[in-house]
């Protein structure tokens, strides 16, 4: 069972209650996913970029400050009256240089940026957050190994551990069991146009997760100028050759959009998420199909030049329940787990497992959470059986995990006296989550 990382401490918020149907639109900032492999490409580039419609939060800035360590100048550029229009301007690294880089909680920084570190003259030490040293590593590290770059690291390759940089990596075939995170994959692929020979990654482990991630470097590095062969199953082949700079594009960040959605499931009423993209690699994309089996009705409205997700809930409490594979989605667990708790009939949330790996086991906590106030959560081997059950109010952890913190909230929409334990903890990926949400249940713009 999931353990709480964060001290007793921690401030209690209030969940608010939706004593009407939810009628709101939430324009959320952009993509940490994309964001953050934009600003390792930009790093990589052979000329500047800028990067419109970024994310500013915890988890870009940890990645904007370990490519800083590493050479780069990076730049914020923010507009606070309309975060979706900050922008980030990025001089590429010369030289990687070595130092230390604090990780924080972040998968992307921690998986992505010591192949980067490889190529520096030097030691470069990997550091981060006390739960950031329980996350799977051992891909990523064991690729770089097998690679001929030095890792010093503790028996289980985990946080905290050195990469020694000889200046280069020669590049070619490796073989990694990345069915603990499909980010072991994306790490090693961004870095290879940098590598000698460029880089073929062959995935040989269990059932590969996340695949929508995988899509999305692929597609990032195409448009980076970059040739990726993907022909073969499960192998993807980068050349190498430069890094294109230029200007990269931000969509919103479809996952951060979910939460704003599923309160008008869950309280019958009806959200709309402007400039929702109509072909995208973020896996957020997929709860517009989970929605509507569970009974809501989506539609995605041309407006003028851009395109509006709008999502009406059924009556409340008639949610139904869903029986489905999250495994290349695993991301929006939490707000499906959420929306199940809510349901009239029983939902079995499949091909999870590897969420034990991610900011907490989200399963255990999940299970541990949704029982508490009151529902009837069992963890699977691979995932989550919930059945309805009358919910009531009580104290909601969310385990210093922004997404296990924004499920406490959706059900504090509908269950009165839910009180959330460090709310702040979603500045990892959405700063000010808690005023756009009272503003939501508040009704107009958030």
């Amino acid at each position: 069972m999931a353990q709480s990382s964060c001290p007793s401490s921690f401030p209690l918020w209030s969940a608010p209650v939706a004593h009407h149907p939810v009628s709101a639109t939430v324009t959320v900032p952009g993509s940490k996913s994309i964001t953050n492999r934009a600003l390792v490409l930009a790093a990589l580039a052979h000329s500047p970029s800028t990067i419109s419609g970024a994310l500013l939060s915890r988890d870009t800035e940890l990645m904007a400050r370990a490519l800083e360590r590493l050479g780069a100048r990076v730049e914020f550029e923010a507009d606070e009256s309309h975060p979706a229009n900050t922008r980030v301007h990025v001089d590429p690294i010369e030289q990687v240089t070595s130092g230390a880089i604090d990780c924080g909680l972040a998968g992307t920084v921690m998986r992505f940026v010591p192949p980067i570190a490889a190529l520096a003259h030097g030691t470069v030490l990997f550091d981060g957050d006390e739960h950031a040293r329980k996350r799977p590593m051992g891909g990523i590290l064991a690729g770089l190994r097998a690679l001929g770059v030095e890792i010093i690291a503790s028996e289980n390759d985990s946080l905290p551990f050195r990469v020694v940089g000889r200046g280069g990596v020669a590049g070619g075939v490796v073989e990694i069991d990345a069915s603990g995170s499909s980010q072991f994959v994306s790490g090693l692929l961004l870095a290879a146009p940098r590598f000698e020979q460029g880089l073929t990654v062959r995935h040989v482990g269990g059932k590969l997760p996340s695949m929508p991630h995988i899509e999305m470097t692929v597609d990032m590095l195409r448009k980076a100028g970059i040739v990726v062969d993907t022909s073969v199953e499960h192998q993807w082949t980068v050349s190498p050759g430069p890094i294109r700079g230029g200007t990269w594009r931000v969509e919103p960040d479809l996952s951060n959009a979910t939460p704003f959605l599923a309160a008008a499931a869950v309280t019958g009423g009806c959200v709309t998420i402007p400039h929702w993209p109509v072909a995208t690699t973020q896996p957020g994309d997929a709860i517009r199909n989970i929605m509507e089996s569970m009974g809501c009705s989506v539609e995605l409205q041309a407006e003028g030049s851009r395109f509006d997700l709008t999502v009406t809930g059924p009556p409340q409490g008639r949610l139904r329940g869903i029986d489905i594979d999250m495994s290349d989605i695993g991301e929006l667990t939490p707000t499906v787990a959420a929306l199940a708790a809510l349901a009239t009939s029983e939902s079995r949330l499949r091909g999870i497992a590897h969420l034990r790996g991610h900011e907490t086991d989200r399963l255990a906590a999940l299970t541990r959470e949704i029982t508490a106030v009151g529902g009837d959560c069992t963890e699977l081997a691979d995932g989550l059986l919930i059945r309805p059950a009358r919910l009531r109010g009580g104290q909601w952890l969310s385990y210093a995990d922004h997404r296990m913190a924004t499920a406490g909230a959706i059900i504090g929409l509908v269950i009165p006296g839910v009180s959330v334990e460090n709310i702040a903890t979603t500045s990892k990926t959405l700063p000010g989550f808690e005023h756009m949400w009272t503003a939501m249940v508040q009704g107009g713009k958030a």
